[in-house]
């Protein structure tokens, strides 16, 4: 099932970008194995909802505060800053060790087949808040080779940072598509389809979180934004991309 806003038919894209982590790669439940062992820590039982909300609140501003850093220190900062938000002493081998296993995070289980499918019909671009290594090693889960793959350490800072979305639409001549044609793909309303539609692009919400409240791992949006396109996986996406290029052929 999805819902759209958009008049115009999804075969009339000649690319997909991608947010990776949270719409690809199950990011939340990655950083929940790593706030587990935080909890582990505290005296008191720890919600881990409640846990991952303020992980998220941490990491946005770390992001935001020291855009060099590449993810993994990123990760090593934000849970520093998660316990003592919750006056826990973490300790730093603790944190480097939950900042390094992004690798470890589960791919969502319909995204590399999803994928597959979506690249009979398009391009696929990489735009992701983590460094190089990190995503290489991420995608050895999904089996795809991307046409392109523009990460945060390429661009010098962290989405929702408007800079990346400038990186990608500067970046998008190079393999022949106009932004018009190019559609974004993500799960973070925060991250990806605020700045994202400030920018002009179309974009598709994969709706992972569906009925489940609040906003998990990542902060809710600062604006009202209304993606082009809700769908509540990558599966039920590429049905329908490989439905609407089947009209078009039979039209």
């Amino acid at each position: 099932m999805s819902e759209t806003t958009a008049a115009r038919s999804l075969a009339e894209f000649d690319a997909l970008s991608f947010d990776c982590y949270g719409t690809l790669i199950d990011w939340e439940a990655g950083l929940r194995a790593g706030l587990a062992k935080v909890a582990a820590r505290s005296p008191e039982p720890l919600d881990l909802d409640a846990l991952l909300e303020t992980y998220a609140g941490a990491e946005s501003a770390v992001e935001r505060e020291q855009p060099g850093l590449i993810y993994p220190s990123v990760i090593a900062a934000s849970i520093h800053r998660t316990g003592a938000a919750l006056g826990l002493d973490i300790p730093d081998a603790l944190a480097e060790e939950i900042g390094a296993s992004v690798p470890d995070w589960p791919a969502f289980p319909d995204s590399a087949e999803a994928l597959a499918r979506l690249q009979q019909h398009v391009k696929l671009i990489i735009l992701s808040n983590v460094d190089r290594a990190s995503f290489a090693a991420s995608n050895t889960r999904l089996g795809i080779t991307f046409d392109a793959v523009y990460t945060a350490q390429d661009v010098g800072s962290y989405k929702p940072n408007a800079r990346n979305f400038d990186y990608l639409l500067e970046h998008i001549g190079e393999l022949g598509i106009a932004q018009d044609r190019l559609l974004h793909v993500a799960q973070s309303l925060f991250h990806d389809h605020v700045p994202a539609k400030a920018r002009g692009l179309t974009t598709v919400w994969i709706d992972r979180r569906g009925s489940q409240p609040g906003f998990g791992a990542t902060p809710p949006p600062p604006a009202e934004v209304t993606p082009d396109w809700t769908f509540p996986s990558m599966a039920a996406f590429a049905d329908a991309l490989d439905a609407a290029h089947q009209e078009q052929a039979a039209s």
